[in-house]
């Protein structure tokens, strides 16, 4: 996995301007939970990992940008919940985190 997509994913969180501090302590706290997941992943599914860590950045990327665009966002929260379709079994708690992250960065646009 690549350590720096999720590091880019925290500097963005940490420079969005339009979240309030009590949402972007939730989306840290969910992000560090994630790149343990992910990093467990990574060990046996390499790729699949990869995939999840960047639809996760292109998610915050589009939930975080100045000017919004709901239908790119709500893409990128569907790419990223089916980034980890096939996993509910061998690794629940990956998909749980993932699921909450996508409902909190679909709900920053409301």
């Amino acid at each position: 996995m690549n350590e720096s997509t999720l590091n880019e994913i925290e500097a963005k969180i940490h420079g969005a301007d339009k979240i309030s501090d009590e949402r972007k302590r939730e989306l840290l706290q969910l992000l560090a939970t994630l790149k343990t997941e992910v990093g467990a992943l990574s060990k046996t599914h390499g790729e699949q990992a990869e995939s999840i860590a960047q639809f996760a950045k292109i998610s915050t990327h589009e939930a975080t940008r100045g000017k919004q665009s709901p239908e790119l966002r709500e893409l990128s929260v569907r790419g990223l919940q089916s980034s980890v379709e096939g996993f509910e079994k061998s690794h629940p708690h990956l998909v749980e985190i993932v699921n909450r992250i996508s409902n909190t960065l679909s709900n920053l646009g409301i």
